[in-house]
């Protein structure tokens, strides 16, 4: 998955100095947009990895808290 982001990143930066350096075209506006929306769903991606990790922590120390109770039964 951080491969994933990486490789967006990679390409948003390299696009984004080509389309500045480009001469205005009609496709510019349509470029930035697309852009924006790339950006939204990155944060949005990222957004949700943490709650995963968040969510894996604490199904973790429940896991690890079970078994200490399990240990402590005898079984």
């Amino acid at each position: 998955m951080k491969f994933f982001f990486s490789l967006a990143l990679i390409a948003l930066m390299t696009a984004a100095p080509i389309a500045a350096q480009a001469p205005a075209s009609k496709d510019d506006p349509e470029l930035l947009t697309l852009i924006k929306e790339v950006q939204a769903q990155q944060a949005q991606i990222a957004d949700n990895q943490t709650k995963i990790e968040s969510k894996l922590a604490e199904l973790a120390e429940t896991i690890r808290v079970a078994r200490l109770f399990a240990g402590k039964a005898g079984k």
